[in-house]
Formats: structure tokens, sequence, C-alpha cells
């Protein structure tokens, strides 16, 4: 059986979603998968039987790396891992993920401090197929192999589950309060919404282990000024697992997943949503373009007018033949596109490919 670690910053949002599901359908191609974080999160609730490193020093990683022998290593958003790895006397391949990063703004900075560490300690880069990372790696890695496919999604057990209905259409958000993620831009979207419907209620999922105090204290203020205060609830930190149950309510109730994001490399909430028939009104943020197709699968709307906003919204709430056939479409597509199968085969033949340059 081959032997991957995968390591990343903090067990959080899509990464640690991500890392769950591929070492899961790996086991089916005979491949092991471990994990490793450099600090601590709300998401180690999330795994069960995956062997997994919080911030082991120099020293203790030395020993893992002894022990384990990895076929490979993955080095997701952290360009200064491979380095750390290779001062350890690990020369086996070491690939850098490009995923994870945020902002394009983020993703170039990162990139252009980490190009010649990357460059001079991995022998890939991996990614899904989204343009943006295409471009930014080509800029900035040009030596590097490419090995781009889509992450997997287990829709077995994140699928629609049938429950109670919330007695009010709710309209629901995931992310963490930063920049990228524009909750801003959400709640301004939800108070207009609310001056229109007033019957909605707003379920907000965030890691508020990761949001600074001020911007938590500032979300709270925006809030009470529009406000929401009493149509709106927090559920922090909530379970992985508890999601496709939240998320089937959200679609039975008439309401929706609002994402708001400037840029995603993926964007694993609006996958999940539409695998479990809650319909999705988002922003183009790029990554989320594998899933959705315009009143087929979900929504776009224009990041920079509320307006077109609120009538995508009000539309995908009204119209119950348009969104019926969206929930239906759309988790039939998720389905069909992110088999963790094909990943698995994927991930697979990528490993083959590196051994065999490795002679």
């Amino acid at each position: 059986m081959m032997k991957v670690l995968f390591t990343f910053y903090v067990p959080s949002g899509g990464v640690e979603t991500l890392n769950r599901l591929r070492c899961e359908a790996l086991r089916e191609v005979a491949i092991k998968g471990h994990l490793l974080y450099t600090s601590t999160g709300s998401g180690l609730q999330n795994i069960s039987d995956i062997p997994t490193f919080i911030s082991p020093t120099d020293p203790e990683l030395f020993k893992i790396l002894q022990m384990f022998q990895y076929d490979a290593i993955i080095a997701t958003s952290d360009y200064l891992m491979p380095q750390r790895i290779r001062k350890l006397k690990y020369t086996g391949p070491i690939l850098f993920e490009a995923q994870g990063f945020g902002t394009m703004t983020a993703a170039k900075n990162t990139l252009n401090e980490g190009a010649s560490i990357l460059q001079a300690n991995c022998q890939g880069v991996l990614m899904p197929p989204t343009p943006h990372l295409l471009q930014l790696i080509d800029e900035f890695c040009p030596s590097l192999s490419k090995f781009t496919f889509p992450n997997p999604l287990d829709t077995v057990k994140f699928c629609y589950q049938s429950g109670e209905v919330p007695s009010k259409p709710v309209i629901a958000w995931i992310g963490r309060l930063e920049i990228n993620k524009n909750w801003g831009l959400f709640l301004e979207i939800a108070k207009s919404l609310f001056e229109l419907k007033h019957n909605l209620e707003f379920w907000v999922f965030l890691d508020d282990m990761l949001s600074p105090e001020e911007t938590l204290q500032l979300f709270w203020q925006k809030v009470h000024s529009y406000g929401l205060h009493d149509h709106i609830k927090v559920h922090a930190n909530a379970p992985h697992a508890a999601m496709p149950g939240y998320l089937s309510q959200v679609g039975d109730s008439g309401g929706f997943l609002l994402s708001t994001s400037v840029l995603e490399g993926f964007g694993y909430a609006v996958a999940e949503a539409i695998a479990c028939r809650c319909p999705v009104l988002s922003t183009d943020s790029e990554g989320v373009r594998f899933f959705i197709r315009h009143n087929e699968t979900g929504k776009f709307f224009d990041r920079d007018n509320e307006d077109d906003a609120v009538q995508q919204a009000l539309e995908l709430m009204e119209n119950l033949q348009l969104r019926e056939h969206i929930r239906n479409q759309g988790a039939e597509y998720v389905l069909n596109f992110m088999s963790p199968q094909q990943y698995a085969a994927d991930f697979r033949n990528m490993l083959l490919n590196l051994k065999a340059k490795q002679g």
C-alpha cells in the first residue's frame, strides 16, 4: 500500500473537507493518507479514522517521515513546507497544491514569495482546473509539472436528507469572516431582501475560531444596524456531518444558499449545497463554475450589482418551476461530476507518473 502525507495550515474550511474526503477515497485504490496541520482548528472534530499530526516540531516531523516513508507529500498553500521537509532529509516527490489561497492578491503574493522555493523543492503542482490557478502557476512555476483534476465529493454521505421543514424560507451563508468571503455583501443583500419579504430567516455557518474579535464585533454591529438581529442565527463550528441536514432544510424551506465570495479555487460549500438539493445564488468566483450553470444548476449574480442579486434571489424563491428545475438538475450534475472514484483513479495515476519520472 502506498502512503501519502497531506499538509496544510489549519483543519478548517474547504481544504479540511478535501483532505478527509480524499483520504477516504484513496483507501479504495490502496493509498493510505495521513494529515499534518501546522496549527489546531475546529475541523479536528470531523476527523475520526485518519492519522493526523498537529504542529509537530522539526525533530517530531523527522521521526514521522522516517517512520512512514511516504511515497509522496502534498503541501497545500504553504510554500515553506516543501523546503522544511527537504531539510529533514525527505527525498521522495513533493507536490505543491494550489488551493486555499483566498483573493487573487493573496494568491499572487504567495506564489511570488514562494516560486523559487517551490521550483527548487517540488516535482509538480496539483490543482483543480480553475482558470486563475492555472494562469498563476504557469506564470510563477513554469518549470514544474502540472496535475489538474476536480476535487471529490462523497455524495453518498453528503446528499439530501428529509426532515423538519423550517416555517420560514431560510437564506444560508457559509464562510469565514474575512475579505474574500465578502460577508459584508451578504448582510447588505440580506437587508434588502428582508425589506421586501419579512418572513425570512438567515442562517450563518462560520468558524469563529478563525475570526478576529474585532471582526466578530463589526459583524454583529452591522446585523443590529440592519435590523436583522431577531432574524439571524449563527451556527458556529457546526460539525461537517450535520451540514447535509441543515442544507436540506434550507432547500425544503423555499430558501437558498447565498455565496458572496470574491474568488474561489473550488468552492466546496456550493457543491455540497447543490448535492443536498439546496439551490445556490452565487457570485462568479471562478471555482464555482464547476457546478453552476446559470438557471440550470444554480444562479449567478453580478457581485457589483446588488439589485441584480435581489432580483435573482426573488426569482429563485418565487418561480417554483425554475426552482425545482435547478434543484433537480444541480443534484444530478454534482453527483456525476465529483466522483471520489474518479479522483482516486486520477490521483493514483499521478503518483505512478511521479514514480516513473524518479526512476
